[in-house]
C-alpha cells in the first residue's frame, strides 16, 4: 500500500515538476524580442511542453482524487521559487519560505483529509 502511494506520489510531483518547466521557457520567451525566431521558437517549446503535460495530467487524474491533484499543484509554486534562484538568479526570502511552508501543510491537511474519506468509504 505504501509503495503504491510513494509510486503514485512520485508520478504526480514529477508531472507537476515538468509543468513548472514551462514556467522557465515561458519567461526565456519573454525576454526575446517579439515575433523574432528565437521567442517564437521558445513559445513553440512551451506549447508543446503543456500538451504533453495535458496528457499526463489526464494520468494523474485516472490515479488520484481530484481534489489532493489540486492540492498538489500548489507545489508549481515553490518549483518556480528554485527555478527562479536557479535560471534567473533571484533571491529567496523569508517570506517565501514561509509561504512554500503554508502551501506544504496544505497540501498534507488536504491529501490526509482525503485520504481519511476513503477509509470511511470503505
Amino acid at each position: 500500500m505504501l509503495k503504491n502511494f510513494l509510486k503514485t506520489a512520485g508520478f504526480l510531483h514529477l508531472v507537476l515538476l515538468f509543468y513548472s518547466l514551462t514556467s522557465v521557457i515561458s519567461k526565456l520567451a519573454s525576454g526575446e524580442e517579439f515575433l523574432s525566431m528565437k521567442m517564437i521558437v521558445l513559445y513553440g517549446i512551451m506549447i508543446f511542453m503543456l500538451a504533453i503535460y495535458a496528457f499526463l495530467w489526464q494520468k494523474v487524474l485516472k490515479r488520484v482524487h481530484l481534489t489532493v491533484a489540486f492540492a498538489n499543484k500548489a507545489v508549481v509554486i515553490i518549483w518556480g521559487f528554485i527555478w527562479g534562484m536557479i535560471f534567473f538568479h533571484e533571491v529567496i526570502s523569508w517570506n517565501m519560505i514561509a509561504g512554500a511552508a503554508v502551501i506544504i501543510a496544505g497540501i498534507i491537511f488536504v491529501s490526509k483529509d482525503e485520504g481519511k474519506k476513503e477509509e470511511t468509504e470503505k
